[in-house]
């Protein structure tokens, strides 16, 4: 199975921090927060990386490299200025994702910390997504999806909410319906393969961090710091 990280993100709320930095290089206890996700692809067995990227992308080609540092191989999907939102950049790298036969791929946040077990996951026959989902954070109270055993639906006043993690796995058709190189959203494509009952998903109750501010970055930082010294 093949894994992308996004990665082409402008980073808004980071900055100044992603003036001149992109923003999955922002390091948290002296590693960059993208090579977490790197590491741990490799652990779990994955080895073919697709990473897109925009804003300030020659800096991550060149801290990353072609992966060989941690067993991988990394091919890079570059992405207009303004990059093409997370559907978009997802159509667009489809050509190096898609091996036939509508099998699913595992898609990363670049911008998130989380200890969530990565492993490849087999979707069932008519499902187009699998999502990982955490418990509704202070900045995000109000969630995105239900979840109803392994259904993922859009939320109601019938069930809790949980927030997507930025973890999920895809068939390539969930994106027929886009061109490639137009910009897209994700969320409304998976609503609509909810209506159909086509998205499982799973509750992690492990830690997840949106790493999206100065501030949490730097608690992050300090949370790694002291974990790493016990």
């Amino acid at each position: 199975m093949r894994a992308m990280i996004l990665a082409a993100g402008r980073g808004e709320r980071m900055r100044p921090l992603t003036d001149h930095c992109p923003k999955p290089l922002l390091p948290a206890a002296g590693k960059p927060l993208i090579v977490y996700h790197l590491e741990r692809l490799a652990a779990a067995g994955f080895r073919e990386i697709v990473i897109n990227h925009a804003h300030l992308g020659e800096q991550l080609v060149a801290a990353l490299g072609n992966g060989d540092r941690w067993g991988l191989s990394i091919v890079w999907s570059p992405e207009p200025v303004g990059a093409l939102e997370t559907a978009g950049g997802i159509r667009q790298a489809l050509i190096h994702l898609d091996v036939g036969n509508d099998a699913p791929f595992l898609v990363v946040n670049g911008d998130i910390y989380c200890d969530w077990p990565i492993q490849p996951h087999a979707l069932l026959a008519n499902d187009l997504a699998h999502l990982v989902l955490v418990g509704n954070p202070p900045q995000h109270p109000d969630g995105d999806f239900a979840l109803t055993g392994d259904r993922v639906s859009d939320k109601t006043d019938d069930f809790p909410s949980l927030t997507f993690s930025g973890i999920g796995f895809y068939r390539p058709s969930l994106f027929a319906s886009l061109t490639s190189g137009k910009a897209a959203k994700l969320a409304p494509l998976l609503r609509a393969a909810m209506a159909h009952s086509q998205v499982s998903g799973e509750h992690h109750r492990g830690r997840w961090e949106d790493v999206g501010t100065p501030e949490r970055l730097a608690l992050l930082d300090t949370e790694l710091r002291i974990g790493t010294s016990r």
